[in-house]
């Protein structure tokens, strides 16, 4: 109860000593919505848009999981070859980087230009290159964080290459693993929602968020930016999990004969 406390009591007292401090500031002191819309009103906004912005959240929370999924098998496969193959290290490293190097704003509408702009496809293309970088750099990292004596033990088996980053190399880069996760599932949201601003199918986050500003509708389109928040906030929430069960001691059962 006390490491409960401890962890989630700080940041709920921040964040309600912050509304609060919003809400006094934006009233008394007559911010403009345009300027900065008061939590009441975005409340009031995210309460009467519920339906849409269940329905918005869904569509881009489908394009970054399709997003991430795809993005984090692609870093993983790669790591395992670029581990393995020294020429694949050379040639994925290069390609991992200059994929991160590329801006969002500059490939999505060349994305969009690509493909139709009737699917989703490019705003899934964008979330999976925005989170191969981080998976393929933290997993690559990890695989390679084998113990000498674990390694020697595996060559004295005669174990095959594939055998030796099954057992040893894979488990021993989980944490790198889903650090690079950590980084990447929020990074799939962030992604998938620009990419949505450069056209395409209207049926999104950031389009939402576009159409309401630019109707003047300000608290609609900060109740849709509360919903990205609470979207990548989700995304974060599940790889912490999956990290929490790979992290529980297994139970060996012992069945007599």
């Amino acid at each position: 109860m006390t490491r409960v406390l401890t962890t989630w009591l700080p940041p709920m007292v921040f964040g309600v000593v912050l509304l609060g401090l919003w809400q006094v500031l934006t009233v008394a002191a007559g911010v403009p919505a345009f300027l900065l819309p008061s939590p009441s009103a975005i409340a009031d906004a995210f309460a009467t848009n519920l339906d849409a912005i269940v329905k918005a959240a869904t569509a881009t929370g489908v394009n970054a999981l399709v997003g991430l999924l795809c993005g984090a098998i692609l870093g993983i496969a790669a790591a395992v070859l670029a581990v393995r193959f020294r020429v694949a290290d050379g040639l994925l490293g290069a390609l991992a980087a200059g994929a991160a190097a590329v801006p969002i704003v500059a490939l999505a509408p060349l994305l969009n230009s690509m493909y139709s702009t009737t699917t989703d496809t490019p705003r899934r293309l964008v979330a999976t290159i925005v989170v191969f970088f981080p998976v393929f750099v933290s997993t690559a990292k990890g695989l390679r964080q084998v113990p000498q004596v674990q390694a020697d033990l595996m060559t004295a088996y005669a174990a095959t290459g594939w055998q030796v980053t099954r057992t040893v190399r894979l488990p021993a880069a989980l944490p790198y693993l889903f650090t690079g996760l950590r980084i990447a599932a929020p990074g799939a949201v962030i992604a998938a929602i620009i990419a949505e601003y450069f056209g395409g199918l209207q049926h999104g986050l950031g389009s939402r968020i576009t159409s309401a500003a630019a109707n003047t509708a300000y608290p609609r389109a900060w109740a849709f930016v509360t919903a990205a928040m609470i979207l990548g906030l989700l995304f974060l929430a599940a790889v912490l999990f999956l990290e929490q069960l790979t992290r529980r001691p297994r139970i060996t059962l012992w069945r007599s004969k």
